[in-house]
C-alpha cells in the first residue's frame, strides 16, 4: 500500500516537471471527441430511445418547475392584497393606534379609514334612513408577505384600542398550501427525474463498456490514463442530457405561453427571467445527471 502511495507520488512530481505540450492535449482532446463521437454512432437507434426518454422527462421537470415559478407568483401578489381590518372602540385615537402596529414586526403600511368617509360611502350605495353613523375608525394594516399575515394579527389583537378585527383567514392558508404542495410535487419531480436519467444512462452505458471491453483492455494495458478512458463514456452521457434538454425547449414553450396567458388574465405580473432561468437549471441538471449516471456506471462496472 506505502509502495504503491509512493509510487503515485513519484509519478505526480515527474509529470510536474515535464513541460505542457499544448499541440499534443489538443490531440488528446481531438482523440477523445472523435472517440465519444463514434461510441454515440456505434450504439445506434437506441439513441433516438435514451434521447426522447430523456426529453419526456425533462419536459415534465420543466413544466413543474416554470409552473411552481408562477404559482408563487400568484401566491405573494394575492398575499399583497390580503389586508387586516382593524377596527376601534368608541374613543380610540386612530392616529396613537396607527403608529404602534407600525412599529410591529413585518407590517408594511397602515392606512386610516374614518368612520365618516365610511358611513358616506356606505350611504351612496344603500337607501339607509338618517341615523347617527354606527360605524367605527377603521386601519386597514398591510403585510410584507402571507405566511406573517397572522402572527402580525396576533399582535394588533392585544391592542386596548382595538374592537374587532377580520382578514380573509382560509384564503391566506389556501394559498400557503397549494405554494407547499407545488413546491413539494416541483422537488419529487426532480428526485423521479434523477433516478430514471441515472438508471437509463447507466443500462446504455454498460452496453457501450461491453462492446468495448477488449478495446479497454488493451488501452489499460499500454498503461492509458483511466480518464482517457472514462471521458468518452462521460462526454457521450452528457450528450444524452444536453439533446434531451435541447428537444424539450419545443413542449416547454408552449407551456410557458400558456402560463403567460393566465398571468396577463389575472393581471399578475409574470415573474422575471422566469423562462431563462427554467431553461437554464433544465440545461444543467439535465447534462449534471447525464454525465453523473455515465461516471457511476463507469465505477460500477468498469474497473479503472
Amino acid at each position: 500500500m506505502n509502495r504503491t502511495a509512493s509510487r503515485a507520488e513519484l509519478k505526480r512530481k515527474v509529470k510536474k516537471h515535464i513541460p505542457k505540450d499544448w499541440l499534443c492535449e489538443l490531440r488528446i482532446l481531438y482523440r477523445l471527441t472523435k472517440q465519444t463521437i463514434h461510441d454515440i454512432y456505434r450504439t445506434g437507434v437506441v439513441n433516438l430511445v435514451i434521447i426522447t426518454t430523456m426529453a419526456a422527462i425533462l419536459t415534465i421537470f420543466g413544466s413543474f418547475f416554470r409552473s411552481a415559478l408562477s404559482i408563487s407568483s400568484f401566491a405573494h401578489e394575492l398575499g399583497n392584497v390580503l389586508e387586516i381590518s382593524v377596527y376601534l372602540k368608541e374613543n380610540a385615537d386612530a392616529n396613537v393606534t396607527k403608529s404602534r402596529i407600525k412599529d410591529f414586526e413585518h407590517v408594511e403600511s397602515v392606512t386610516i379609514i374614518p368612520k365618516a368617509s365610511s358611513w358616506a360611502n356606505l350611504k351612496r350605495e344603500m337607501d339607509l334612513p338618517d341615523i347617527d353613523n354606527p360605524l367605527p375608525d377603521t386601519l386597514h394594516v398591510k403585510v410584507d408577505k402571507p405566511e406573517n399575515i397572522e402572527s402580525v394579527f396576533n399582535n394588533v389583537k392585544q391592542l386596548k384600542s382595538v374592537e374587532d378585527m377580520s382578514y380573509a383567514q382560509d384564503l391566506a392558508k389556501k394559498i400557503e398550501a397549494l405554494n407547499k404542495i407545488v413546491n413539494t410535487i416541483t422537488v419529487f419531480v426532480v428526485i423521479i427525474m434523477g433516478i430514471l436519467t441515472i438508471t437509463i444512462i447507466n443500462n446504455t452505458i454498460q452496453l457501450v463498456i461491453q462492446s468495448r471491453k477488449e478495446e479497454i483492455e488493451i488501452m489499460r494495458l499500454m498503461g492509458v490514463s483511466n480518464w482517457y478512458i472514462r471521458f468518452p463514456l462521460i462526454m457521450q452521457g452528457a450528450f444524452y442530457g444536453f439533446s434531451g434538454a435541447v428537444i424539450a425547449l419545443l413542449p416547454l414553450n408552449f407551456v410557458q405561453n400558456g402560463l403567460n396567458h393566465m398571468h396577463q388574465f389575472f393581471m399578475v405580473p409574470t415573474p422575471l427571467y422566469a423562462q431563462n432561468f427554467v431553461i437554464a437549471v433544465m440545461f444543467a441538471m439535465a447534462i449534471l445527471f447525464g454525465a453523473g449516471g455515465s461516471f457511476l456506471c463507469i465505477k460500477k462496472h468498469l474497473q479503472v
